[in-house]
């Protein structure tokens, strides 16, 4: 007798049951707003991220190395700043920037080439061109996800630049630190 009711159930009673379902999920949901929705990418709030007094926190950064304060444009808000060891020996030191659009970062270490590009990149992608900058040469790497990673060698100390920011986001820093 259970199978002759089954049967005798259409497209309605479906529909009863799929709204049932729905009311008892979706009016939790948005009483509580555990669920948004963001069409396309996700959208960072500046005003909500860190503030860090970069050029401070690099003034005061303990380093076997001369640690740079670059200059940037009042429009970057830093928001990170880092030290930590770069495998198999090598220091790094690390800042960044939310600029008005996007996030870059530079990173100043002791570390080989190929160590600091790996630690900070995640990667160890092939060169994919250079950009020379005030006389200074930099080999650009790929980065993570959308980002790229410029490398150069300034009296004695490695200097990356990472990030999504543009390319005249780059040249600002790579000009601050040169």
């Amino acid at each position: 007798m259970a199978s002759g009711n089954r049967l005798t159930h259409g497209p309605r009673d479906i529909l009863l049951s799929m709204l049932a379902l729905l009311l008892m999920v979706g009016i939790p949901l948005l009483l509580f707003r555990a669920c948004t929705f963001s069409p396309g990418a996700p959208q960072a709030d500046p005003a909500s991220a860190p503030r860090v007094d970069v050029a401070a926190g690099l003034s005061r950064a303990q380093a076997p190395f001369a640690v740079r304060v670059p200059t940037v444009p009042s429009g970057w808000q830093g928001n990170s700043l880092s030290s930590g060891s770069v495998e198999p020996k090598g220091r790094v030191v690390r800042a960044g920037w939310l600029t008005p659009e996007h996030f870059i970062q530079l990173s100043q270490s002791d570390a080989q080439l190929t160590d600091l590009v790996a630690a900070e990149t995640g990667a160890l992608g092939l060169a994919q061109e250079a950009v020379t900058i005030d006389g200074t040469q930099w080999t650009v790497f790929p980065g993570r996800r959308d980002e790229r990673a410029w490398v150069a060698d300034v009296s004695g100390v490695r200097l990356l630049i990472t990030g999504n920011a543009t390319a005249d986001d780059f040249r600002l820093l790579a000009e601050a630190v040169d």
